[in-house]
């Protein structure tokens, strides 16, 4: 499937490509330690990366899910930290509020998205319910004109730098899938406590969040009705976003040992005229241009969330694609890629977390193997169109 940008997709990425590899390539070890990349959020804001999501009329460009895509694949071709940053401000949480928020939501919120104002926290994992969102045990009570909400999130990406959490909770402790809805959490409530601290091998920082009694007004109530069926629409999109950070370290990875191929010599002659290092990169870019081709797909779907099937394709594949090539970059480059002075190493730990995130690969192959299952008529078979 071939997909051709327009001039103006094409400017846009390009803006963004530049900015990485001129300014965020050279910061990105500094973030290693967690440090929450605030001067590339900044820059990124007034590129208008951060509005991707967000529609025009609330200050956004309104872009679709491809646009997003590409341009994350370029940033985390030069920092992780600040790729997986910028997710939290284009991702789930932002169009959740985007398409299902009350109006008044919508304007208090999205503006400030787009200028870093607002930091979106999205709190979904606990902990002892990550996929299974069904028994979730975080509660809200709905009372008159007044929401109170207690329970634990764990792993929650963003948690210090955030103003706003976009929490998914039960409702009333309806059981099931049936009882599932969002709230919107400010900074600085009342109960509501950032208690734990997990330094990811990635660089950033995952956080336990805690509300204890937090009172809230019944306006904070995002989504009461459908809530689980709404949360996984919009999750499609992660698991197109996702991949695309993915995408984006396995061709950093690619570049990284294509340069030092050239580089580096051995018995004379560059490592690159040696046939068995010519056949990594032949594997390493194959992988990557099948990843492309499926990624991309999934997300021409999205209307404006993208399909299921292919989605959870695609990140599937994308995810367990750039562990192998991250890994083979960092076997071209010998003990250098071991160490942290090498891009190589900082790619393939974030790629780490491309399998664990939105999804674990494990579910997303029940996911996919059900609907091949139901999908697939057994005289039949598969009519190839059909897919597309």
């Amino acid at each position: 499937m071939f997909l051709s940008l327009s001039d103006d997709q094409r400017r846009f990425v390009d803006s963004v490509r530049e900015l990485a590899q001129g300014e965020f390539r050279a910061r990105a070890l500094k973030y290693m330690d967690g440090t929450f990349p605030w001067e590339n959020m900044r820059q990124l804001a007034e590129l208008g990366v951060l509005g991707m999501a967000v529609p025009e009329e609330y200050g956004g460009l309104g872009l679709p899910v491809f646009d997003t895509a590409l341009v994350l694949e370029e940033i985390s071709k030069a920092c992780y930290v600040t790729a997986m940053a910028v997710l939290g401000e284009v991702g789930t949480q932002t169009r959740v509020i985007a398409t299902y928020a009350p109006e008044h939501i919508k304007k208090r919120i999205l503006p400030g998205v787009c200028t870093a104002e607002h930091i979106l926290a999205i709190c979904m994992t606990e902990p002892d319910a990550g996929t299974d969102v069904a028994n979730y045990k975080t509660n809200v009570e709905v009372t008159g004109n007044r929401l109170r909400l207690n329970g634990v999130k764990t792993l929650i990406s963003r948690a210090p730098e955030a103003s706003m959490f976009v929490v998914f909770t039960r409702i009333n402790k309806t059981p099931g899938r049936e009882g599932i809805g969002c709230v919107l959490v400010e900074k600085g409530t009342p109960g509501l406590a950032v208690t734990g601290n997990f330094h990811t091998m990635g660089g950033e920082y995952l956080h336990e969040v805690r509300f204890e009694d937090c009172d809230l007004p019944l306006e904070n109530l995002v989504i009461r009705d459908d809530g689980f069926k709404k949360l996984l629409s919009a999750f499609n999109t992660q698991r197109c976003l996702n991949p695309s950070i993915s995408l984006g370290l396995a061709e950093g990875a690619l570049e990284e040992s294509v340069k030092y191929m050239h580089a580096r010599k051995a018995f004379g002659r560059e490592i690159g005229t040696f046939q068995g290092m010519r056949w990594k990169l032949a594997d390493m870019y194959k992988d990557i241009e099948t990843g492309r081709s499926i990624l991309y797909r999934a997300c021409a779907t999205a209307n404006p969330f993208p399909d299921p099937l292919l989605a959870a394709t695609a990140k599937l594949y994308c995810n367990e694609m750039a562990l192998r090539v991250t890994s083979e970059a960092i076997q071209v480059h010998g003990g250098y890629g071991f160490t942290d002075e090498f891009p190589v190493s900082r790619f393939y730990r974030g790629a780490r977390y491309g399998t664990l995130g939105g999804g674990t690969s494990e579910t997303l192959r029940d996911l996919i193997g059900k609907r091949v299952l139901a999908g697939v008529d057994p005289t039949d078979g598969i009519l190839g169109l059909d897919a597309f």
